[in-house]
């Protein structure tokens, strides 16, 4: 007793809020740095931390901070080390394993994941990584959960990187893609096991969806039901955004919850008809696992997605506690179920999903008191909190706000949660025990879910239902989460109203100044291909869109337009196509869908949708500066890259900033240097055809006479661009250069001093997952 005296026991360590939170901050942290400090350190963290949290249970955030930190560098690093060797990228290899998730099939090619088992020769480095693979001209389909022996062709995952844009490296990182590429036609190709397992499964119920309903009605029954969005085109994910309600389509962490909730609803029931059950089994713990084992089917159905997946997790972490007969709040559940995700998967934070879920839930639990209330007020006090609350998030993410959205998922939400989900899961259990038996449930949920489509699809058409916004920085965005957390605090606290201009930094941001004679020029990352945005003060220009793909990759849509919103570009006053190949032009409906400029010029116009043709001496004058053709002449035949609409930037005194000459060849530059010799010097080059051997003449160079030239290609192409004996012409004459695809984006300022430096993309956004030029 005496010595209990002198040494007080310890209090144990608390699984809290003050925990998790550290926790997640550390692993945002820990991710947010520009590369992965050595192992030994982030385990020498751990174990520093996890001493500090149980020498000093108060000390929770800040040893959470630690174990987050650490342990997410350290998982960061085991996937990362997975990543296909740069030696073997290229290179023929031979590997067997299963096809999993449902493969995609597209106009050119079937794309599809694939777990390797093993590999032959060098390859064996990949056994028990992921690939994400396209399949070209096949004549098969590759069942899911078949085994197969590929031979494919490789690279590590590499993304275009634009502001705005979709960071494909991160999201392989969180997914743990080891590599991309494509299966070799010519190479060893066997089939070692048919397909099997739930995705096969999956697929089959998918199918009888569709035979029931017809292929197009389907769509939202797949979905919901198995978590095949594959029938759903870019007008469908359209009308989902613009209305807030994509979070709706897909199987969500929502749905797994309510799926749940019926589970241990029908076990209370049933105990309630059986009372004795409770003799065998306390009724608490039945409906805890019953709903574990409904929310655990129904992910299965989603493939075990990751976002079904952390939601599972949250789930069984509040469930644990009635299992284990414990009394925890709200808010430690909560935090332990933020705990679990963390601790499984520290590299979930790198997901919008993760905030998006987390956050949601957090801010109900801070707001929503939890006493009685009539349904209708719970129902809109839930939906205002999870609106106002997860607005920073959305813009911060997707560059975009659903101002309709709010409005839309009060009607959406309980429809589609109560109503549509649960006829579409019926009819899935009829189909799992009788083929055929879930026909008119199939039906139903589509009807039932066409009913709420036909009245979102005119509400997306509305001018101003979806607003995008500029890419914001990070003091805005933390300036607007302390806004909102101010506007959400109890009522009664003063100065509420002077919280909303806390949220103008991210809804309002300041217009970018620029000096007059001077513009900024963007050389967008999109691939093998051309995007370049000019700016002036207060006029925007754009020089080719990118290419499109007849698999869906549209570069226009998936990076130009993206990366213009990002910028705050709000209008094109002028659009210029150089040429019809697709690498300039592909991408170029969708900046016109998107934008529909004041002027669209074109070596190869089409007078039908307004294109105006290129013709050398025609130019435009903003804000002081002025853009000059200097090619093709007038009548002048269409010749592919030689027709390109060449154009010269230049100030108000008339020296030049820019030169811009698309994919012309040596023949066209040789009479430019005879006939415009005295327009072609330029501080600046975007060099012409990518570098290639078939451009870039030592007289036209020296015509030009560039400090920088910009390139604009992508990662390992199959041209072999920029060739190096070209970058040697440059390179002798003591000329700059930055290439896209090391760099990502470039972007600068050039005045009458010459180009500024380049800001390169991949230099501002360094991350421990980003590959290096």
């Amino acid at each position: 007793m005496e010595n209990a005296r002198r040494h007080p026991a310890v209090p144990a360590p608390r699984l809290d809020i003050f925990l998790a939170a550290g926790l997640a901050l550390g692993a945002v942290a820990a991710l947010s740095l520009p590369q992965l400090p050595p192992p030994a350190l982030c385990w020498a963290l751990l174990a520093l931390a996890q001493m500090l949290w149980l020498a000093l249970p108060k000390a929770r955030f800040p040893a959470g901070l630690g174990m987050g930190f650490a342990w997410a560098l350290l998982v960061a690093g085991w996937g990362m080390d997975a990543r296909l060797p740069p030696a073997l990228e290229g290179t023929e290899l031979v590997v067997e394993g299963r096809v999993v998730g449902l493969p995609e099939a597209r106009v050119d090619a079937i794309r599809f994941g694939f777990a390797v088992d093993s590999g032959e020769g060098e390859a064996a480095v990949l056994a028990g990584s992921r690939l994400r693979l396209s399949w070209y001209r096949s004549r098969v389909q590759p069942e899911p959960g078949s085994r197969w022996r590929l031979a494919v062709r490789l690279k590590r995952p590499r993304g275009s990187l634009n502001p705005g844009g979709f960071d494909f490296e991160r999201h392989a990182l969180e997914r743990r893609i080891a590599a991309t590429g494509y299966v070799l036609e010519t190479g060893d190709i066997r089939v070692l096991a048919p397909g099997s397992g739930i995705d096969r499964l999956r697929l089959a119920l998918a199918e009888r969806m569709a035979a029931a309903v017809g292929d197009s009605g389907a769509r939202f029954v797949q979905a919901l039901a198995v978590g095949d969005t594959r029938a759903l085109d870019g007008d469908d994910w359209h009308v989902l955004r613009a209305t807030g309600t994509a979070h709706l389509i897909a199987i969500s962490g929502l749905h797994v919850g309510l799926v749940a909730g019926f589970g241990a609803l029908l076990v209370r029931l049933l105990y309630r008809l059986f009372p004795t059950l409770g003799l065998r089994l306390p009724m608490p713990q039945a409906a805890a696992l019953a709903a574990l084992a409904m929310a655990s089917g129904y992910a299965a159905l989603a493939g075990f997605a990751l976002p079904t997946v952390r939601t599972l997790l949250m789930i069984g972490a509040a469930l644990l506690t009635v299992l284990l007969r414990r009394r925890f709040d709200a808010v430690q559940s909560f935090a332990l179920a933020l705990i679990a995700v963390l601790a499984v998967d520290p590299l979930a934070v790198l997901g919008a999903g993760f905030w998006l879920s987390f956050l949601g839930v957090g801010w109900l639990l801070w707001c929503l008191p939890h006493g009685p209330r009539r349904w209708w007020r719970a129902l809109l006090s839930a939906q205002g909190v999870t609106a106002l609350g997860l607005l920073p998030l959305t813009v911060w993410f997707f560059g975009q706000a659903s101002v309709a959205g709010p409005l839309c998922n009060l009607v959406a939400v309980p429809w589609v949660s109560l109503v549509v989900v649960p006829v579409a899961l019926a009819g899935t259990a009829l189909e799992l025990l009788v083929a055929g038996a879930g026909t008119w449930a199939f039906r139903l949920s589509a009807w039932l879910m066409e009913l709420l489509w036909r009245a979102l699809e005119p509400v997306a058409g509305l001018h101003g239902a979806l607003v995008y916004l500029p890419e914001p920085g990070a003091f805005a965005f933390v300036l607007a989460l302390a806004g909102i957390f101010w506007l959400l605090l109890p009522r009664g606290i003063p100065g509420k109203p002077l919280a909303v201009f806390l949220l103008l930094p991210l809804l309002l941001p300041a217009r970018e100044e620029r000096p007059p004679d001077s513009i900024d020029l963007t050389v967008f990352d999109v691939g093998q291909g051309l995007s370049v945005l000019v700016q002036t003060a207060r006029h925007a220009v754009l020089y080719d869109a990118g290419p499109a793909f007849p698999g869906g990759l549209d570069m226009g849509e998936a990076a130009v337009v993206p990366a213009l919103r990002a910028l705050g570009v709000s209008s094109l006053d002028l659009f210029i196509v150089s040429h019809g190949d697709n690498d300039h032009a592909g991408g170029a409906d969708a900046v016109r869908r998107a934008y529909a400029p004041a002027q669209v010029h074109s070596s190869r116009a089409r007078p039908e949708v307004g294109e105006t043709a290129c013709e050398a001496g025609r130019e435009w004058r903003f804000d002081g500066i002025t853009l000059r053709l200097l090619h093709p002449p007038e009548h002048f035949p269409y010749l592919g890259n030689d027709s390109s609409c060449v154009l010269r930037i230049e100030d108000a005194s008339g020296s030049a900033l820019a030169l811009l000459p698309g994919d012309i060849g040596q023949l066209i530059e040789q009479r430019l240097v005879r006939e415009r010799s005295g327009q072609l010097p330029a501080p600046l080059l975007v060099m012409p055809h990518h570098g290639s051997r078939s451009s870039s003449s030592d007289a036209f160079i020296d015509a030009v006479a560039p400090r920088l030239a910009l390139i604009g290609t992508g990662y390992r192409n199959r041209f072999g661009l920029p060739r190096e004996d070209v970058l040697a012409r440059y390179r002798e004459r003591g000329i700059a250069l930055a290439d896209t695809a090391q760099d990502g984006a470039l972007r600068l300022r050039i005045d009458a001093s010459g180009p500024q430096n380049v800001r390169r993309e991949r230099d501002r956004r360094r991350r421990v997952w980003r590959e290096g030029g």
